[in-house]
């Protein structure tokens, strides 16, 4: 999942990045407005998680201020690339054990401490990315632009 993760968004980024800053920035009723929004709360999500998982720093942010993490659009570029090289050197690093027993953590928007198993939290954040995704993916075909197709399957052997 990874992988997949670097793969799509390399497709998304490489769409958005040859629309102009308007259109990148145009709220397209999605949930959280625009294609670039989105993946800035995309990333702060990455980010939340891979504290939890990886001792990736927290974001300060709450999740309607995610938005608003990687504002600059070459600085999210930038830490989107970094994030997924991340992403996938912890892939690596991650054993059996380290999907066993539980996760607790403090949830904003729950206001409080929720404990789930580590592996359904794995599952949730790879989800995670993969909604949104959706999300952007919809929202650059509305704005002309051409992203890859996102089957699992057809992710190529190469990446």
């Amino acid at each position: 999942m990874a992988h997949y993760n670097r793969w799509q968004n390399q497709s998304l980024y490489g769409a958005a990045d040859g629309l102009d800053a308007t259109a990148r920035q145009s709220d397209r009723g999605a949930f959280f407005g625009s294609i670039q929004a989105t993946l800035s709360h995309i990333l702060w999500g990455d980010s939340v998680w891979m504290s939890r998982f990886d001792n990736w720093e927290s974001p300060e942010i709450n999740i309607p201020n995610s938005v608003n993490f990687a504002p600059d659009w070459e600085a999210q570029k930038a830490a989107r690339i970094t994030a997924d090289q991340r992403f996938l050197d912890w892939s690596i690093r991650v054993t059996s054990d380290d999907l066993d027993g539980d996760l607790t953590w403090y949830s904003g928007s729950l206001a409080s401490d929720v404990t789930k198993s580590r592996s359904l939290c794995i599952v949730h954040m790879f989800n995670h990315q993969t909604h949104h995704r959706g999300q952007v993916h919809a929202m650059l075909t509305a704005a002309g632009a051409k992203p890859n197709d996102s089957d699992l399957f057809i992710m190529p052997d190469s990446v």
